[in-house]
């Protein structure tokens, strides 16, 4: 039994672990080694101590980009989530043409959302133009912009998550709390969303994530105008480690940060939604 153990281990746990290693843990490693040096290569590394991050958390831009992303995030999981789990519940309801509502709502997630991205950054700003009277771009134009292009992209998703989570509450429960007298929101309060919890704590998860590492959609949207105070934290990481000459070793040391911060709130939420969680 303990060389068919050793044999399969061997066979397909050995690879997979070196292929984990080889492909994130030494480069990871190597990464936070980085950013406690000055480099333009990782052959000349030379030792700088914390002074990178000192140089991080004493730039302006880069402290704009964490306030702008935690704004823009705290708005989309709010919303991503409300809208979802309202349309998810409208949607099972067990009435006519719910596969076709599902199969419109979840599109979204299929279609480019910079490609219409474009075209919600040209209404929002008309829009805005037209109460505002301003000629000047503002950066409410692109934080907005960016809210509803999140919302395009996720909705749909989580919307198929929570579709999954509120079908699996079983019937009798709800039913047993309306002969007790609960009304639809004690019900939806009490016993669909405790039930449901599984689903939200998946969600939260990804909207978290997706929202704080937003990059490619802001880059292409915005790039950052007016003056940087639209970037976000991977967009100003980028263009310090890539657009400032000698500066490698601070984009360094603000993705290490980044990378702390990202899987510091992801562990918290999955620790607070978890506990609770019930069983149905």
């Amino acid at each position: 039994m303990q060389k068919s153990m050793k044999k399969y281990f061997a066979l397909f746990a050995l690879p997979t672990i070196i292929a984990f290693s080889v492909a994130f843990v030494i480069p990871f490693i190597l990464g936070v080694y980085l950013s406690f040096t000055e480099f333009t290569t990782v052959n000349d590394a030379k030792w700088v101590g914390l002074s990178n991050y000192v140089k991080a958390f004493s730039n302006q831009d880069f402290l704009n980009a964490l306030w702008f992303t935690v704004k823009f995030t705290v708005v989309s999981v709010l919303s991503i989530n409300v809208f979802a789990f309202i349309l998810a519940m409208l949607l099972t309801r067990g009435k006519k043409g719910t596969n076709l509502f599902r199969t419109v709502f979840f599109m979204p997630n299929l279609i480019g959302g910079i490609v219409l991205g474009y075209i919600w950054q040209l209404i929002i700003n008309g829009v805005l133009y037209k109460f505002d009277l301003t000629l000047t771009f503002d950066p409410k134009y692109g934080f907005w912009g960016l809210v509803v292009l999140m919302n395009w992209q996720l909705i749909g998703y989580m919307m198929i998550i929570y579709v999954a989570g509120i079908q699996n509450v079983p019937k009798d429960v709800i039913e047993v709390a309306k002969i007790d007298g609960a009304s639809r929101f004690q019900v939806l309060r009490n016993v669909t969303l405790p039930l449901v919890m599984p689903s939200i704590t998946i969600c939260l998860f990804l909207t978290l994530s997706n929202s704080f590492k937003l990059f490619d959609q802001n880059l292409a949207l915005t790039a950052g105008a007016p003056a940087k105070q639209t970037a976000m934290m991977a967009l100003d990481i980028y263009n310090t480690f890539y657009g400032k000459t000698g500066w490698e070793g601070v984009g360094q040391a603000k993705a290490v940060v980044f990378f702390a911060l990202v899987a510091l709130i992801a562990l918290v939420q999955l620790l607070i939604t978890r506990r609770k969680e019930v069983e149905s």
